[in-house]
């Protein structure tokens, strides 16, 4: 008889199951039945999809579909268990507390571990003070109960895979996590984990849209299955991973992962290139009154701020790192053109809170550092400050969703007499950069930059 080892994934959302899940799946189609997945959320917000699922015994159809319109589908078969959500999180931390479960990896986004510029806790985010006071509505609180739980357990080391678009994302967990225990006073879950847990470093891609509303009957005409919570992406796929699982792991290299020593020359280069960029084109293209990603990168304005953004201030700052940049931007600007995927405009501007400080703030910080001015960079924030002034006047198109978002703060700054001034020197934002005065006269112009383009 097989040994099952369970991955525990909390995050089930469409790229979990776009992403992990396919090479999980594509193992055990390969006849390697060793691993299979349980899944549950933290927040109740995706339940229907979870029932879904459970009605189908975990099985949905993965739909990718390439620049060209190449369809191919796929019924993907490695989520094995699905976990209701319940207030408690009980069905979660029990899974994740069995002997087992060997890996618990998490796509909770960015904003999802709540840490400012120099990657400490924000502890006065409601949902992080919550979890402080004993609560779990934050991978820190959930996490805490299953290591707590596991320890009562016995139930052995494991791995914590964070499988967000976080710069040093097993680390910023990790100290993430770390600091949470402290200020939770427990020391004992600390030397537990400095013992029997890994945090690897990760590096994740694929553009996943939320599936489109013909979907479903595009796959029943395509396979004659009936699906209820299908998937759709692109066809590139990619992931990078520090290859220092704790004891067991699965036999990624089999399925295409590359398991690699260091993630870091990938992953700056997939957060400022290809997520920067994403976010850029999202915020530019809803201001000039476009829906979809693909009809934003083909506008030349919108293109052009793009690939100058890559090309004057992010390949100087990367330098050579063992990755063809260039080629690299060719290749993200050309999945984003991908008309099939439809991917919003609404779905990649979101959490421009946690996205700025993360992957856009590094790049200008580097060009003062070698005696750049970031010209190109700071278009990015410049898009974002027009967008929010759209969203306070309630003139988007749509409703902006951000994990940290403090909308009265936000108001407020809006209805002050200079609110550039306020946004420049916002240093959960901009770091060391916000006490710069050349750095508010820099926004201030690009701003202007950025009226007269949507006017």
């Amino acid at each position: 008889m097989t040994t099952q080892n369970t991955w525990l994934h909390i995050g089930l959302g469409s790229f979990h199951r776009a992403h992990q899940a396919w090479y999980l799946h594509r193992l055990i189609a390969q006849g390697d039945a060793r691993w299979h997945i349980a899944a549950g959320n933290i927040r109740n917000d995706a339940e229907h999809v979870v029932a879904a699922l459970t009605a189908q015994k975990g099985r949905y159809v993965l739909e990718t579909v390439s620049p060209e319109g190449e369809r191919i589908y796929e019924e993907i078969t490695s989520i094995q268990k699905l976990l209701p959500w319940q207030a408690d999180l009980q069905p979660l931390i029990t899974e994740g507390a069995k002997p087992e479960t060997k890996v618990i990896a998490f796509t909770v986004t960015e904003g999802g571990y709540y840490l400012n510029t120099a990657h400490q806790l924000e502890v006065n985010n409601a949902d992080l003070a919550c979890d402080l006071q004993g609560g779990n509505k934050t991978i820190y609180g959930v996490i805490t109960r299953i290591l707590e739980q596991r320890m009562a357990n016995n139930a052995g080391p494991l791995t914590l895979l964070n499988c967000d678009n976080v710069r040093h994302n097993g680390e910023r967990f990790h100290d993430g996590l770390v600091e949470f225990l402290t200020l939770t006073g427990k020391q004992t879950v600390i030397d537990w984990l400095k013992a029997n847990a890994n945090c690897p470093n990760t590096m994740v891609d694929r553009i996943t849209p939320r599936p489109a509303v013909d979907l479903p009957a595009r796959i029943k005409e395509k396979t004659g299955i009936d699906d209820k919570a299908p998937v759709m992406g692109e066809t590139f796929i990619q992931w990078v991973v520090e290859d220092s699982f704790r004891e067991v792991r699965p036999d990624l290299e089999a399925v295409g992962v590359e398991m690699v020593e260091s993630v870091i020359p990938y992953e700056e280069a997939k957060i400022r290139i290809l997520n920067a960029s994403h976010s850029c084109i999202a915020w530019a293209g809803t201001l000039m009154g476009k829906q979809f990603i693909h009809e934003s990168t083909l506008t030349d304005t919108i293109y052009a701020i793009a690939d100058r953004y890559v090309t004057e201030d992010v390949i100087p700052s990367l330098g050579n790192n063992g990755i063809d940049l260039p080629t690299y931007r060719d290749v993200v600007l050309k999945r984003f053109t991908n008309p099939y995927i439809e991917d919003t405009n609404q779905r990649v501007a979101a959490d421009g809170f946690s996205k700025i400080p993360a992957m856009i703030t590094p790049t200008m910080r580097e060009c003062y550092q070698r005696g750049a001015v970031p010209h190109a960079t700071a278009m990015l924030p410049a898009l974002f400050f027009v967008y929010m002034e759209q969203w306070h006047k309630g003139q988007l198109p749509y409703e902006y969703q951000d994990g940290i978002l403090d909308a009265d703060a936000v108001h407020a700054m809006f209805n002050a007499e200079d609110p550039i001034a306020l946004f420049a020197s916002d240093k959960a934002l901009f770091g060391e950069l916000a006490t710069r005065d050349d750095f508010a006269a820099l926004l201030r112009e690009k701003i202007q930059a950025v009226y007269t383009l949507i006017r």
